[in-house]
């Protein structure tokens, strides 16, 4: 196994990946598999090679096993904050550290930013597999968002996690 950041030639397999994660786990992200699916090769590409997100991807056996993302804040007072986007696993590669592994990337990632300070993320209520991974990696819960993603006729709450840099 090992960890890389993605380009445009990961694109199909990110893309890939992504929209099983959309589809197999719906409540825990705030975009569907019908407006992702729809989007062109392009608009993954520009994913993975804009300069305000950073990829990476967790490869097994050369195949395209988890990946997780960091978005940089645009506007000058928010610079110093990154936000932790993605995080997927796909479910026969769970349970062998692949989680913990990428957010220690994207910690790593951060961390050469000298100016960022905080990064932050959101999880969805509920989801305490991945509650638990965020706060073994020193993330701390600062809020829940109500009503955060909706589903169907369901709704699901953010928990608002951070950590200093």
């Amino acid at each position: 196994m090992w960890i890389e950041r993605l380009d445009a030639s990961h694109a199909l397999a990110y893309r890939e990946l992504m929209l099983e994660a959309y589809d197999r786990h719906p409540q825990a992200f705030t975009s569907s598999v019908r407006e992702r699916a729809a989007m062109p090769l392009s608009w993954w590409e520009s994913r993975l090679t804009g300069k305000l997100d950073v990829v990476f991807g967790a490869f097994e056996a050369g195949r395209l096993a988890g990946i997780v993302g960091l978005a940089f804040e645009p506007r000058e007072k928010a610079r110093h904050k990154t936000t932790l986007f993605g995080m997927y696993v796909s479910a026969e590669f769970r349970q062998h550290g692949l989680g913990r592994q990428l957010v220690q990337a994207a910690l790593a990632e951060a961390q050469t930013h000298p100016t960022l300070k905080v990064i932050q993320l959101t999880v969805t209520a509920g989801n305490d597999p991945a509650f638990n991974l965020y706060q073994r990696c020193g993330f701390i819960q600062f809020g829940l968002e109500p009503l955060a993603v909706r589903v169907g006729e369901d709704y699901f709450d953010k928990i608002h996690m951070w950590r200093e840099l």
